[in-house]
């Protein structure tokens, strides 16, 4: 069973009301289940959540407020790690010919690197040389710290899930090795301020039975660029949390980025890098869109 908290879909918002900023429960119709695509004249209100979101414990309130701005769902310093999966479907394998490994590919971003939806993405002018790429990826959100799991016991240990973005510098990034060890400047080429936007929720463990059946589509102004699902990848949530806890602890709060399908920009002929004054959305299942604009810093 995934860990249990009281709501379904998680929020951290700049309220109206007083500018300060919570953590709520969204008040939405059906037809508003996607937080990424609400329009300006459809005003978010939400139930403020107080205590731990991630704990059992937390407690969603009969404070409505009105929400001002969308944020990352998580805080900068609530996130103690982000860890990312390299490789980790077929079709962007192919595209690089690179085989499949034989294990998960894991290098590191930092929490300076957390923005929300309709944050901007800002490219630092070391990344600026036709180099700076999208990639589409599904987030997990550790609830509870998590050590030596087992597969069959690693869904416990998940809060939800979220959409993310793994923004990448590829010229800094390096190119990966036959057995898909992640390049040598991994770290330093995707975790620049703004390098992980995630949101516009999270979503309930318990409202996603199988986080390996969930489309995942990515866009650039409009243009179709990935066009996937999660039952494409190479190792499952499962695999994943299994994996990163040997010998490691994953604390409530940690997220993990699961890896991108095929269609980065740097994979097409001629390349597609973000310019300034793109919008990237990116879009998976259940989860919502995640939708930010990119600007030259």
């Amino acid at each position: 069973m995934p860990v249990n908290v009281p709501w379904t879909r998680l929020i951290r918002f700049e309220s109206e009301e007083d500018v300060n900023i919570y953590y709520g429960e969204p008040i939405i119709s059906t037809s508003q289940l996607d937080l990424g695509r609400l329009e300006k004249s459809q005003p978010l209100k939400a139930k403020k959540i107080t205590g731990n979101p991630l704990d059992s414990s937390c407690i969603i309130t009969e404070t409505v407020l009105t929400v001002r701005r969308l944020l990352a769902p998580l805080a900068r310093q609530d996130i103690s790690a982000i860890r990312c999966i390299g490789g980790n479907y077929r079709t962007h394998l192919d595209e690089l010919s690179i085989p499949p490994p034989a294990f998960p590919c894991m290098f590191p971003k930092f929490p300076n690197s957390i923005v929300g939806p309709g944050d901007n993405i800002e490219i630092p002018k070391i990344a600026q040389d036709d180099q700076a790429d999208y990639e589409g990826e599904l987030v997990i959100v550790i609830g509870k710290d998590a050590k030596n799991v087992s597969v069959e016991d690693a869904y416990d240990y998940v809060a939800g899930y979220t959409v993310g973005n793994d923004m990448s510098a590829r010229k800094w990034q390096g190119n990966f090795t036959s057995n898909c060890i992640p390049p040598p400047q991994a770290g330093f080429s995707k975790a620049f301020d703004s390098f992980c936007p995630i949101g516009p929720c999270i979503t309930a463990a318990h409202l996603v039975p199988n986080p390996q059946d969930l489309s995942l589509r990515t866009w650039v102004n409009g243009e179709l660029r990935q066009d996937s699902n999660t039952s494409y990848m190479l190792f499952n949530v499962a695999q994943i949390i299994q994996f990163l806890s040997q010998g490691t602890t994953l604390y409530a709060g940690d997220v993990i980025l699961t890896g991108t399908p095929g269609g980065p920009g740097f994979t097409m002929r001629p390349p597609k890098w973000l310019q300034h004054g793109d919008k990237i959305e990116i879009r998976i299942g259940n989860l919502g869109t995640l939708v930010n604009p990119v600007t030259y810093a």
